[in-house]
C-alpha cells in the first residue's frame, strides 16, 4: 500500500522537543557569536607566529594568496605571547564544543526542510548554511583531533585548518548578516531571568513563527530551558577543567586529562613536557654523540665548526622562557643556559646587525626539521642555542646536545638537536 509523501509540516513534526525555538537558538548563538571571532583571530595569530612570509621553509600554506594579507613579523615580546594565544585558542575551542552541538540540535529541523530549495534567495541561504555547519564541524573536529595527536586528516593539519577557518568565517558573516534581526527579536521575546526560574513542569513551547524551529506537535517537557542551558554549561565547564591545566600549569596541570602533553612527564631539571622524542624523529645515538658538530655559516661564506665543549667555553647567558605548542600545551618558565644566537652570528661576520638564520636539525624525519628565524628573533638577547636547562645538561628528548630557544616562538621553532646554523643567505626551498 503506497503512502502519500511527507509534507513540510509532517517533517517538522519529527522534531518534537518543546524547548526548541528562536529564543533558545538565539541564546546559544549569542555565546558562539562572542566566542567564534576570538577563535578566528587567535587562529590567524597562531599562523602568523610561524613567520610564513619570511621564507618558504616556514610556510605551511604556500597557496594562501590574499588570505595572508595580515601577516607580520612575529615579535619576541612579551615572551609568553604565543603561550597565551594558543592557550586561549585551544581551550576556548574545546569549551565551545557543547555549545556548538547544542546549537546544531536546536536548529536541526531547519537542516531537513522540504523542499530543500524554494527560491534563488533561499538556495543561497541554504548554501551558506551548508558552509556554516560543515565548516564549523570540520574546524572543531580537526582542532580537537590535532590536540589529541590523532592525525587522521586527508592532508596536513595546517592548510586544512587555515583554509577551513576562512570558509567557516565567511559563511558565519553571511549567516549573521541575514539572521541578526531575527536573533535580536527572539532574545527580546523572553526574559532570561524568568526562564532561569522556570521549572520543567511549567515549561511551555515558544509561539510558532516563521523560523520553523517550534514543533507543531510538541511533546511534554522533560527538561526546562534552564536545565538545557545548565547541561550545556556544565559540559563546557567540565571540558575547561580537564583541558585548561595544560596551558595554565601549576596544580591544574594534573587535571588536564584530555591533554596528551598536559601532565608532567617526570621530575628533575628535564621534567617538563616533550612534544617529539628523539626516537620518534629518527635521531640516533651517533647523531648526538661525541662526534656531533655544530656548523655555523655566514652570508659571506665564512664558516666555523664547533664541538659542544667549545660551545660550553663561549660566553654563556641565561633566560627564563616557556615552551608553547600549537596543540595548546605549554610549560612554565624553564631556566635555559647557552650561547646567544647573536654571538654565534658574530663568529661568522655578523657582529653588528645579525640577519635571519636557517636552523637545521639532525633529525631524519618529521616536520619542522628546518625553520627560519627572523632577524628580530636572532637579535633578542634571550634567543639562545641552549646547552643546559635548569642547571643540567639537556636530555636527549629535550634536544641534547644543543637546541634553540626563542622568546614568544611556537614550540616547533625552538628546534632541537641543532646541527647547522646558516645566517643570511641560504637555500629557500621548503
Amino acid at each position: 500500500m503506497s503512502h502519500p509523501p511527507r509534507t513540510h509540516r509532517d517533517r517538522r513534526a519529527l522534531w518534537r522537543s518543546p524547548l526548541r525555538g528562536p529564543w533558545l537558538t538565539s541564546v546559544l548563538g549569542l555565546v558562539l557569536l562572542f566566542g567564534l571571532p576570538v577563535l578566528f583571530v587567535t587562529g590567524l595569530l597562531s599562523y602568523a607566529a610561524y613567520n610564513p612570509n619570511l621564507s618558504p621553509v616556514n610556510d605551511q600554506t604556500p597557496d594562501k594568496g590574499l588570505l595572508g594579507f595580515y601577516l607580520f613579523t612575529w615579535p619576541t615580546n612579551p615572551s609568553w605571547l604565543y603561550r597565551v594565544n594558543q592557550g586561549v585558542h585551544v581551550t576556548l575551542g574545546i569549551v565551545l564544543v557543547p555549545v556548538l552541538l547544542a546549537k546544531l540540535w536546536s536548529v536541526i529541523p531547519k537542516l531537513f526542510t522540504w523542499p530543500p530549495v524554494r527560491s534563488v534567495g533561499h538556495g543561497l541561504e541554504r548554501l551558506s548554511l551548508l558552509a556554516l555547519v560543515g565548516g564549523g564541524l570540520f574546524e572543531f573536529a580537526t582542532g580537537v583531533l590535532n590536540v589529541q595527536l590523532d592525525y587522521i586528516f586527508p592532508g596536513s593539519f595546517y592548510p586544512l585548518h587555515f583554509y577551513g577557518a576562512w570558509i567557516f568565517m565567511a559563511a558565519l558573516v553571511v549567516h549573521v548578516a541575514l539572521r541578526v534581526p531575527v536573533m535580536v527579536r527572539a532574545l527580546r521575546s523572553r526574559d532570561l531571568r524568568a526562564e532561569l526560574r522556570t521549572r520543567a513542569s511549567d515549561t511551555k513551547p515558544e509561539p510558532p513563527d516563521e523560523t520553523g524551529l517550534v514543533s507543531p506537535q510538541p511533546a511534554a517537557p522533560t527538561m526546562s530551558r534552564r536545565g538545557a542551558l545548565a547541561m550545556v554549561g556544565t559540559g563546557s565547564f567540565a571540558l575547561l577543567v580537564v583541558t585548561a591545566g595544560q596551558s595554565i600549569g601549576g596544580p591544574l596541570r594534573e587535571t588536564a586529562v584530555l591533554a596528551p602533553h598536559g601532565r608532567n612527564p617526570g621530575s628533575g631539571p628535564n621534567g617538563f613536557q616533550i612534544n617529539k622524542t628523539a626516537m620518534a624523529v629518527g635521531v640516533r645515538a651517533r647523531d648526538i654523540g661525541p662526534d656531533w658538530r655544530l656548523v655555523v655559516r655566514g652570508a659571506t661564506g665564512r664558516e666555523t665548526v664547533l664541538t659542544r665543549e667549545r660551545l660550553l667555553r663561549l660566553p654563556r647567558h641565561g633566560a627564563a622562557l616557556p615552551i608553547a605548542c600549537v596543540e595548546g600545551w605549554s610549560t612554565s618558565d624553564q631556566r635555559w643556559d647557552g650561547v646567544r644566537l647573536a654571538d654565534l652570528a658574530a663568529l661568522v661576520g655578523h657582529a653588528d646587525r645579525p640577519p635571519r638564520v636557517l636552523v637545521e636539525s639532525v633529525q631524519r624525519h618529521g616536520s619542522f626539521r628546518r625553520v627560519v628565524l627572523s632577524d628580530v628573533q636572532v637579535r633578542d638577547p634571550r634567543s639562545l642555542l641552549a646547552l643546559k636547562v635548569n642547571g643540567a645538561d639537556l636530555s636527549p628528548d629535550h634536544g641534547y646536545p644543543a637546541r634553540v630557544i626563542v622568546p614568544g616562538a611556537p614550540g616547533v621553532h625552538n628546534t632541537k638537536w641543532v646541527g647547522r646554523l646558516t645566517f643570511g643567505n641560504f637555500e629557500e626551498t621548503a
